[in-house]
């Protein structure tokens, strides 16, 4: 076995399957440790995937940890037991907030990466923001770690202090977008568009839309792309700028970084 997950909700799950899509792992050398173990062995069923009992890693050299951040403290003397040989492990952490630091204190090792990925895993289109000390460089965790989010999506080695902003930004934004979608689709609905189109509408125009941004060198250029003047955008913009629309997105941004720092002091 060379990959315990600890956490098997809509993240682990996602990875699970996105390593297995992909070819990065086979399935017997992933085992599974949930505390819904209905789930895990239906999960073992289907993909092949081992069962670990409670409280037991067995033989896995690499952890993955996806679980809520306030339970770190409960688990983690466990989680820290070393390999049957005697070795140590390395783990890989997507607890909001929870610093490299707090975990290699919790944990009793250097070996930690800590990751943030969002939603998109599980249409295989995240952002993972991944950062860890040198130690785990050395022992090639953060290379395991790239290889596994990699199934998932594109992957970010940043320093850590931006983990929080990245949290607050892409962590969160898909929430964001989809308030936006929620938004455009009921102004649709308001000039009498049918409510199904209304919606089909707006997801199609913000998936087209990330495309046609990825092309350029600055959203503004897009922007003006399509605002011609004294026409029809020119005027929905100036009401979105009415609306202040912009510094509310910019205030969502930095609330949740705010939230996400909180969180982290709450495991120190």
């Amino acid at each position: 076995m060379k990959l315990a997950i600890v956490g098997v909700g809509k993240l682990g799950l996602s990875l699970l399957e996105g390593i297995l899509r992909r070819g990065v792992l086979q399935p017997q050398e992933i085992g599974l440790l949930d505390a819904n173990t209905e789930r895990t062995e239906a999960l073992s069923e289907r993909l092949g995937v081992q069962v670990l009992d409670e409280r037991q890693l067995g033989n896995a050299p690499h952890v993955l940890l996806s679980v809520q951040p306030r339970i770190l403290p409960d688990i983690s003397e466990w989680l820290s037991a070393p390999l049957p040989s005697g070795e140590g492990r390395g783990y890989i952490s997507t607890l909001a907030g929870v610093s490299t630091e707090t975990l290699s204190r919790r944990l009793h090792t250097r070996r930690v990466v800590r990751v943030m990925p969002n939603l998109a895993a599980t249409i295989g289109q995240a952002q993972t923001a991944i950062t860890a000390p040198l130690e785990a460089h050395a022992a090639g965790d953060v290379a395991f770690a790239r290889e596994l989010f990699g199934a998932v999506g594109q992957v970010y080695e940043l320093s850590e202090h931006l983990l929080h902003v990245f949290t607050g930004m892409s962590a969160s934004g898909p929430a964001y977008l989809a308030v936006v979608a929620e938004s455009l689709a009921d102004g649709g609905v308001r000039m009498g568009l049918p409510r199904a189109l209304a919606q089909e509408l707006a997801a199609r125009l913000m998936s087209a839309s990330g495309d046609l941004l990825l092309s350029r060198a600055h959203p503004g250029m897009l922007k003006d792309e399509v605002a011609s003047p004294g026409g029809t955008t020119i005027a929905g913009i100036e009401a979105l700028e009415k609306a202040g629309v912009r510094g509310g997105l910019i205030s969502a941004v930095v609330a949740a970084t705010q939230r996400s720092m909180e969180l982290g002091k709450d495991q120190e």
